[in-house]
């Protein structure tokens, strides 16, 4: 496990799928999911696709690969390549085993820094091979609900803009054809269990670059991103965490079966292109 710091925060880091494990305040409160039983992860890194494929089955050139809902990166270890104090990078590069399932050449690499009260988290995605890269990148951090001594209090989001759009909603983890009403009232959703017994919430046309997740006189969090035009909202009713999810990509459609190349939604790097996109979690002061 990796670790680093500031003067506010501190973070735990696995080389293992370049995973963050923990992000703590100076008073030792984790805001991060623990990773139990309702869900063992932390905040998997999502690539090369977000979501699932029709059969869980990519095809390129005709031929169909194994691939798995989320990609494979979250269950792959990354070099490190930088450390510091309150900083470190990973690294994962195609090889003969992604190559098996994901017949293109890659460079992808995860940075994390601490900045006072703030990690900034950034994805560069580099295509070092001579075709077009095709491929969704990712964010899936889970962070605790409720938020640490917030127990018993009403929790929301607070976008930075109005989301009137429709939202769209999942059938055996594929994207449903059509859009619902979305629950967002102007700026706020109120939290509740059931807004998460269909699955995610996938805001793919969403204007805010930035939200609050909140208690009612409690800890905040304020959650930025940049460089990914879609954002996912999840949770398992029952469990203690919501994940906020900013992606570049999303779920085959239902009844989508296509070439990979052609999917929607899908990035292409061209030989010698780069993606670049992040996200910033702050732990805001609390009401009191």
């Amino acid at each position: 496990m990796i670790r680093i710091a500031s003067s506010a925060l501190a973070a735990e880091l696995s080389p293992a799928g370049a995973e963050l494990h923990g992000l703590r305040d100076a008073a030792g409160q984790d805001f991060l999911w623990d990773g139990g039983p309702a869900w063992p992860r932390h905040a998997p890194v999502l690539f090369p696709i977000v979501g699932r494929l029709a059969g869980d089955a990519l095809t390129h050139a005709g031929q169909r690969y194994p691939m798995r809902q989320h990609g494979f990166a979250r269950d792959r270890d990354f070099t490190l390549v930088e450390q510091m104090a309150d900083r470190c990078a990973f690294r994962l590069a195609d090889d003969a085993a992604s190559q098996a399932i994901y017949p293109f050449a890659f460079a992808l690499e995860i940075r994390y820094a601490l900045e006072g009260a703030r990690l900034v988290v950034e994805y560069r995605l580099g295509n070092p091979g001579t075709a077009p890269l095709p491929a969704s990148i990712g964010a899936h951090p889970a962070f605790r609900w409720p938020l640490p001594g917030a127990a018993g209090r009403p929790h929301e989001l607070v976008f930075d803009q109005a989301e009137p759009a429709p939202i769209r909603r999942l059938e055996d983890g594929l994207m449903r054809p059509g859009p619902v009403p979305s629950p967002v009232e102007g700026r706020r959703l109120p939290l509740a269990e059931a807004l998460f017994a269909e699955d995610a919430m996938i805001l793919d046309g969403v204007e805010s670059r930035s939200l609050d997740y909140r208690a009612t006189g409690g800890p905040a969090l304020r959650f930025a991103f940049h460089g990914f035009p879609h954002l996912g909202l999840w949770s398992k009713p029952g469990a203690g965490f919501l994940c906020i999810e900013p992606w570049q990509g999303f779920a085959s459609p239902v009844g989508w079966d296509g070439e990979f190349a052609a999917k929607p939604g899908l990035l292409s790097l061209p030989p010698g292109g780069e993606f670049r996109a992040g996200w910033t979690v702050e732990v805001l002061p609390g009401e009191g």
